[in-house]
């Protein structure tokens, strides 16, 4: 339907990539950087813009010819996360920031994932107004969690 996107007042609506990478937590300081050395996921004044989801079960079995050895029971590991992060759509971009993955990744078979989908991005309209945003309620939570010293990162 809107394969080119679309605008509102205040939002374009752009056709990007959505890619998902599942993996250890411990990986993704690694992969992070392995991403940002290629591409800076920049989303209008921001960028390292990406999204972790919160730990969870893998769940898999390693047959003949997998680098664990073929095992009869089926593993579970804890502790799996996803990462995600939008892509421009550029070929040669992506291609890169698979095979880098790929290639930092402690499986020997990742999951990575790609979607096309619509993205918001703000027209950078005036809105310092706007009662919800955070600057004009709650603040800086990350400012707030500097003054707070039992406050976990």
């Amino acid at each position: 339907m809107w394969t080119k996107g679309f605008e509102t007042r205040s939002v374009r609506m752009e056709r990007l990539w959505l890619l998902t990478v599942q993996a250890p937590v411990e990986d993704l300081e690694r992969l992070m950087a392995t991403v940002t050395a290629i591409t800076p996921l920049a989303m209008g004044k921001y960028d390292a813009n990406a999204y972790q989801s919160a730990g969870g079960i893998e769940w898999y079995r390693p047959l003949e010819g997998a680098a664990a050895g073929p095992e009869q029971a089926v593993r579970k590991r804890p502790g799996v996360v996803e990462l995600a992060f939008e892509l421009p759509d550029d070929q040669a971009l992506i291609d890169a920031v698979v095979e880098a993955l790929f290639q930092a990744h402690s499986y020997q078979e990742p999951v990575i994932r790609l979607q096309p989908i619509l993205a918001s991005r703000s027209k950078g309209l005036d809105d310092s107004a706007n009662p919800h945003r955070w600057w004009n309620s709650t603040g800086d939570w990350k400012r707030a969690q500097a003054a707070s010293p039992a406050a976990p990162e």
